[in-house]
């Protein structure tokens, strides 16, 4: 069901942008240059009425298709749902349990840091085989 509005919305929306687009700043729209042939339909004032009124129906589908899947798809939890306001709820990070403190603050736990391995010294860097550019 959500699949089918969404595609509805997706036609929407590029009908709503072309719509938009079609009309004139000061709100003629194809009006441009009219002669008068067709009578008021295509007129300046006509086509502006034309264009405005499928303005308003289109924005007003396209909310209503937007509150609707937002409605549809409020329950559902995916990767990486949820509210940006809530906690984080996800696995929680390894390591030792805090007990909790009557004051409600954890104790500092000392982290111990593992001993590092020895290693070798690196190795000097080869010399190449071919002739040397001087540096300055």
């Amino acid at each position: 069901m959500s699949t089918v509005l969404l595609i509805i919305e997706i036609f929407v929306t590029v009908a709503l942008i072309g719509v938009v687009l079609i009309q004139r700043s000061e709100g003629g729209g194809l009006g441009i240059g009219s002669s008068q042939g067709m009578g008021s339909f295509m007129s300046g004032r006509g086509t502006a009425n034309l264009l405005t009124r499928a303005t308003a129906i289109l924005a007003a589908v396209f909310m209503a298709l937007a509150l609707a899947l937002a409605l549809l798809n409020h329950g559902t939890s995916g990767v990486g749902a949820g509210s940006i306001l809530g906690p984080v709820s996800g696995p929680a990070a390894p390591g030792p349990a805090l007990p909790a403190t009557p004051g409600g603050v954890a104790p500092a736990v000392p982290t111990t840091a593992p001993a590092a391995p020895a290693t070798a010294p690196p190795a000097a860097p080869a010399k190449p085989s071919g002739p040397s550019v001087p540096t300055n």
